[in-house]
């Protein structure tokens, strides 16, 4: 009786099998077909990243910010696709752009510190793209060291003004150009030619914040700067139009890491990691669509190298997600990891995400966390400093200054955006945080991660104060760990 059921069953399957064939082999097809799409055309794509120099995701229209004047940020929104869930890998400058361009975790670079120069064994997305005939480009902010910096063909200070003569030297080749904006990273204003178009009444206040005068006067010129910024972009895409090359000119708007506001840059909490990023490639990726899973820049190099039909990098930790950009149904990522180190104060952060949670490990817990510098002496921080002294601090401010700080912190993302309350020893969630523990620690070992005992860097600010040092310590590397 066992086996006749089983010789059904067999049966059963195999006629699913043959009627259902033709409907596996156009599942099959149509995912290579899209792969074809991208790698079909004879011509390779130029391709431009647009960076952003300390800019909040949220902060721009397509992310729901209908005040701040962001109309060619919108526009490639219209015209191509829209990521709602992607994050860096760090929330500090120089080590997200090199992260950005080796397709590695900071503390793999060996240069996860703020202005720790790249090493010279490193190759980044630039070098790769010459071997395929590529010219390649840098505008404004570099950020990388030396090493970096000559492996573009191309380097100028200007930005939007310079692009016609970078495309004149371009001629027929292919192109790839970075462009590192300044804006909009402190101080305010950075330029007397930044025009004040908002409102301080008008701004978003985040809760951990003061609502007062200065900080909506401060915020007010962080949107400015922003939108600067966006006419400088439109001053590009305009070229592109002129020339007729808009078409097969790949288009990748980010940033590398959140606002210059407390709490926000220098966390790995979604104000300082999560990013914009918006694609625009016309007639491959469709006008107005989005895509709602997880994606990790990590995987941005080797995308780009996809899309110019080379190989990934041997030593790249990230996986091309170029099959997304025309199929927006294909999952994210299960899990993405952040960090946070050295960057004025020293700091061993490390996080897990999901699409429903935060996890975070601290390893200096008897202090407060280290603000950037020139956070530090905004008019947003000295509110909280003042409304600290009085003992005014909301819950939701005060946990800037928590002493001492949790070893573990986990939010719900979805009920608490701001990641502010921490769920770590709820009795609904600890042993899912212990879960995700788990899963950080895997990632720790795998990727070659360094331990926090490992740290001997001074700081260079007051953390309780955000004051500077008056006489800085010099700069000095970790332990090498290599040779332990």
């Amino acid at each position: 009786m066992i086996l006749e059921t089983n010789r059904s069953y067999k049966i059963l399957v195999f006629f699913i099998y043959i009627v259902n064939f033709p409907l596996l082999f156009y599942a099959v097809n149509f995912i290579f077909s899209d792969l074809e799409k991208i790698n079909s055309s004879d011509d390779l794509p130029n391709i431009i990243v647009f960076v952003a120099d300390d800019a909040n995701w949220n902060d721009f229209g397509p992310y729901g910010n209908d005040f701040i004047q962001t109309p060619t940020i919108n526009k490639l929104a219209e015209d191509g696709l829209t990521v709602n869930k992607a994050f860096l890998m760090v929330g500090q400058c120089s080590p997200s752009r090199i992260s950005l361009l080796t397709g590695m975790y900071p503390h793999a670079t060996r240069a996860e510190d703020l202005h720790m120069p790249m090493p010279e064994h490193l190759q980044i997305v630039p070098s790769f793209l010459q071997e395929r005939g590529y010219f390649t480009g840098h505008m404004k902010k570099t950020h990388y060291g030396p090493h970096a910096d000559a492996q573009f063909n191309w380097y100028n200070e200007r930005t939007a003004d310079s692009f016609p003569e970078f495309l004149d030297v371009v001629g027929e080749n292919p192109f790839f150009l970075w462009v590192g904006f300044t804006e909009p990273h402190r101080s305010y204003p950075s330029s007397q030619s930044v025009e004040k178009r908002h409102n301080p009444q008008e701004v978003r206040v985040p809760p951990y914040l003061v609502d007062d005068e200065a900080t909506r006067g401060d915020l007010a010129m962080y949107y400015d700067e922003i939108a600067h910024m966006d006419i400088k972009i439109g001053r590009f895409m305009e070229e592109l139009r002129s020339r007729n090359i808009e078409e097969n000119t790949l288009v990748i708007f980010i940033s590398d890491n959140g606002m210059p506001f407390p709490r926000a840059k220098g966390t790995v909490y979604d104000e300082g990691v999560r990013t914009p990023l918006i694609i625009t490639w016309p007639k491959r990726v469709q006008a107005g669509s989005t895509y709602d899973g997880l994606v990790s820049l990590v995987d941005l190099a080797p995308t780009i190298l996809d899309v110019a039909k080379m190989p990934v990098g041997e030593d790249m930790q990230g996986e091309s997600f170029a099959t997304m950009l025309l199929d927006q149904s294909v999952p994210g990522r299960e899990y993405l990891f952040t960090q946070r180190n050295w960057h004025d104060a020293d700091e061993h952060i490390r996080a897990v995400r999901s699409e429903y949670h935060l996890l975070v490990r601290n390893s200096y817990v008897e202090l407060p966390h280290g603000t950037p510098a020139d956070i530090g002496g905004s008019p947003s921080f000295r509110s909280l400093v003042a409304k600290r002294d009085s003992g005014a601090l909301t819950p939701e401010q005060a946990r800037l200054f928590e002493v001492p700080r949790p070893i573990i912190e986990f939010y719900n993302v979805n009920e608490d955006p701001y990641q502010l309350n921490n769920l770590a020893s709820h009795e609904d969630y600890w042993q899912l945080a212990r879960e995700y523990s788990r899963v950080l620690e895997n990632w720790i070992e795998t990727t070659g991660d360094f331990p926090s005992y490992y740290r001997i860097r001074d700081d260079h600010t007051d953390r309780w104060t955000g004051v500077r040092f008056q006489q800085l310590i010099p700069p000095m590397r970790r332990i090498n760990i290599d040779n332990e």
